[in-house]
């Protein structure tokens, strides 16, 4: 424990990690301060029998669509955690003080262990906030019609998820900047990653392959079967981010302890 509040320390006191983390965070709060007022006319629009059109032509019952609206709003700045995880975990490599570290700390698994999970404590919170946003914008929008709604099991078990999802997905990152001992590779995996997803290039014409990566495991875990297009079920979807995160993670351990520490 010792070691993960030291790593934790070095995470804390990065400028480029804080303003990093600023930039998501205003972006999210951007984002959502454009569509907020049309989710509260949307809210306002919904009919006796619970029904809601957020997209113009698509009714959808209004409580599964405000909690899968919910998820999305989190989901969509969860894309850049990993960006984040890249830059802490690329940090030691980009000033070379990788070498420093490892005489503190000469067993490298146990090294690699103690950044992954200051990596980890720093994703999860940096998600609760981005899930307390998204929460505080939706309690906006949804105030006169069931603000309690947003306290209801269902919607703090998305939050669970998301939570869940930023931080195996920033560990994917982390892994892969790790082993590849370069910031901006980690970056590029991450919207590579991204790019396929969003694209829906496997998802028509192999949907079992497209289950299998982090971003659409993020679809698959997050976002409402009724109403999107997924590849598998939430439980599947779990599996694999932990599987990316494990794998990516363990082949970062074996690399960095066969290498030198430069």
């Amino acid at each position: 424990m010792s070691a993960v509040r030291a790593e934790l320390t070095k995470i804390l006191t990065l400028p480029r990690v804080w303003i990093a983390t600023g930039v998501v965070l205003a972006l999210h709060v951007l984002v959502l301060v454009q569509s907020v007022r049309l989710t509260a006319e949307a809210v306002a629009g919904i009919t006796p029998d619970g029904v809601i059109e957020i997209f113009i032509g698509t009714p959808q019952p209004a409580t599964e669509a405000i909690l899968g609206l919910l998820a999305a709003s989190s989901l969509q700045m969860g894309l850049l955690v990993p960006v984040l995880a890249a830059m802490i975990a690329g940090q030691e490599f980009r000033s070379h003080q990788l070498g420093v570290t490892v005489l503190a700390m000469p067993r490298r698994g146990r090294l690699v262990a103690a950044k992954a999970l200051a990596t980890a404590v720093y994703l999860l919170l940096m998600a609760v906030v981005i899930a307390g946003i998204s929460t505080a914008f939706m309690y906006a929008a949804v105030r006169d019609w069931n603000p309690g709604l947003l306290v209801t099991g269902p919607a703090v078990l998305g939050h669970g998820k998301f939570v869940a999802f930023a931080v195996l997905f920033g560990l994917t990152g982390f892994g892969v900047t790790v082993v590849a001992r370069s910031t901006l590779v980690g970056v590029i995996v991450t919207i590579a990653q991204i790019a396929v997803t969003m694209t829906q290039a496997l998802a028509g014409a192999a949907p079992a392959l497209d289950a299998l990566l982090p971003v659409s495991a993020a679809r698959n875990l997050l976002l409402d079967p009724g109403i999107n297009r997924l590849t598998a079920g939430p439980g599947h979807a779990l599996l694999v981010l932990v599987a990316w995160a494990g794998a990516t993670t363990a082949v970062a351990g074996i690399t960095l302890s066969r290498r030198d520490a430069r």
